[in-house]
């Protein structure tokens, strides 16, 4: 690509202006820099955070700073990030050779050059393009509803990181859109979404990335070879090919950390003031649809069974799909899921991040984080890891059992103590008084599993036995919570309530039908039988 362009046409530059705001991991004092003072910053970890980054725009800023780095890494043959930005300048821009004037780093360059995260379009007059939008927030990838927590297009006084972020966001993680407004290729299909999945010292961003490198430089060849990329010479920053929207990029010409674009996009900066032109593409940039997202990206869990990317549903990373993630045999995870190789009194965590996507909207962004002590770590690495999935499936299917349980008394409950079933309004009521037990139940998940996982192996029982009290007695109180919202006439109360706790109670200890809990069955025939011998004892 020539380099002929004026100096006065590349505007914005991220080489060199200080367009990043960050926070001191120290002070918090905000401070500002260029791409290459933050990579500097992330190496020295004394990096916090970005102030102006959205929370769902988290993931695709990570993955960008550290497939950038392992980029700029393997190609000048080194394994440890520079600590210093000049370093960093020179490494990025050795990733562009046909442009040494920096217009591939720049948001705003002329159409016929590479901008940062925009292809190059000769020929064109992007002022005839059918999309003119003014505001950060138009261009992201969220499409929000009416009443949703992120408005759109409100920012329309945003500065240039603003774009930046709400740039990457789209092309790195959008989907499809209607015609022409194609996704990316790290997902499964155009109504998927993109997940952020890793195993991460607990820590500030520096760590993570830190990390993250360490791990995708050591599996560059596998992941080349595991999904038919380019060990070297691939595309890496697709943002440097011409692309004119009727010419797709083969997967196997991809480097295995390329960073795509999946719109054709070109910034503009009026008076001083930046706003988006895009258009559509008859095809989507990276011919990927057969990878049903299996394109080696370090962050996204396969499904190894069904050949495909996780796709994450309006629930999120509730705790079912995160017992999968963790212990179970469900998922071939990413080049970021490492549990070998840290201290050995490191404190990890699993983090999973996705914003979910239907159809024409979004459904939320989710983010989960789940300890991970030294011995669990230790655990979940050994032959105990089918143990502890087992120990976690036991644990969901208690948690079923018991809102099953649950459910059936708030029915009986809100039909005056009369069996009614088949009835929408009861049912649904029913559901959403229950709701919060299982809600409460996946926020201490993961700990009360590490609690019984973590304990001696004579002791495991007890503490399961111990967690399944709880889990009785926090049921029953959703159940007396409930009781205001029930009948009201005297007669009418008292049989709606004693219907239900007869129930509830003959569901724990067997009654007429048999119990789904027989831990806790043979734990209250105990107490009845150690009352009896008690009681019989003392009236002799």
């Amino acid at each position: 690509m020539s380099s002929s362009s004026s100096s006065a046409e590349l505007r914005f530059s991220l080489l060199d202006e200080p367009l990043i705001g960050w926070r001191d991991l120290e002070c918090g004092e905000v401070r500002h820099g260029s791409l290459p003072a933050v990579l500097a910053a992330l190496a020295a970890d004394i990096l916090r955070d970005f102030p102006r980054l959205r929370p769902h725009q988290r993931h695709p800023w990570h993955a960008f700073l550290t497939q950038l780095a392992v980029l700029a890494l393997h190609h000048a043959g080194e394994s440890q990030p520079w600590v210093n930005a000049a370093d960093w300048r020179a490494a990025l821009l050795a990733l562009t050779p046909d442009d040494p004037d920096g217009a591939a780093w720049c948001l705003v360059t002329p159409p016929d050059r590479p901008a940062l995260l925009q292809a190059p379009v000769p020929g064109e007059k992007i002022d005839a393009w059918n999309n003119l939008l003014r505001s950060a927030d138009a261009l992201d990838m969220l499409v929000t509803s009416k009443n949703h927590d992120i408005k759109a297009a409100r920012a329309r006084q945003a500065q240039p990181e603003d774009w930046l972020f709400a740039l990457l966001s789209l092309q790195t993680q959008e989907g499809f859109l209607g015609a022409g407004n194609y996704g990316c290729s790290r997902m499964n299909g155009g109504f998927a979404s993109r997940p952020g999945v890793g195993v991460v010292a607990v820590g500030g961003w520096g760590q993570r990335w830190r990390s993250d490198i360490v791990s995708l430089l050591a599996r560059r060849e596998q992941i080349a070879d595991d999904y038919g990329l380019a060990r070297e010479g691939g595309y890496a920053l697709l943002w440097l090919v011409p692309w004119s929207g009727t010419d797709a990029l083969a997967l196997g010409a991809l480097d295995p950390f390329y960073i795509e674009i999946c719109r054709r996009v070109r910034l503009a900066a009026l008076h001083g003031r930046i706003q988006a032109h895009t258009s559509g593409s008859k095809v989507a940039r990276v011919a990927a649809k057969d990878s049903n997202g299996m394109t080696g990206d370090a962050w996204t869990p396969l499904e190894t069974a069904q050949g495909k990317a996780l796709t994450v549903s309006r629930n999120g990373f509730e705790y079912k799909l995160m017992s999968d993630l963790l212990t179970g045999g469900r998922f071939t995870q990413g080049a970021a899921w490492r549990l070998d190789g840290w201290p050995q009194d490191v404190a990890l965590q699993v983090i999973a991040q996705v914003t979910v996507r239907g159809q024409g909207k979004t459904e939320g962004y989710h983010e989960r984080r789940v300890p991970v002590s030294p011995k669990l770590r230790w655990l979940l690495m050994g032959a105990q890891r089918p143990l502890i999935a087992r120990m976690a499936q036991t644990r969901i299917q208690a948690i079923a059992d018991m809102r099953k349980l649950l459910w059936g008394s708030l029915a009986l409950l809100f039909a005056n103590g009369e069996n009614n079933s088949g009835n929408d309004a009861i049912s649904d009521r029913a559901s959403r008084f229950a709701r919060p037990f299982e809600q409460q139940e996946d926020g201490r998940f993961f700990e009360d599993l590490a609690a019984q996982a973590e304990a001696d192996v004579e002791q495991q029982e007890s503490v399961y036995l111990q967690w399944l009290i709880g889990l009785a007695g926090r049921a029953e109180g959703v159940l007396l919570q409930a009781f205001e919202a029930g009948p009201r006439s005297g007669m009418q109360r008292y049989r709606a309530r004693s219907a239900a706790l007869s129930r509830f109670h003959a569901g724990l200890r067997g009654g007429e039908k048999k119990t789904l809990f027989r831990e806790l069955a043979d734990y209250y025939a105990r107490q009845r039988t150690a009352h009896l011998t008690v009681s019989e004892g003392e009236s002799a």
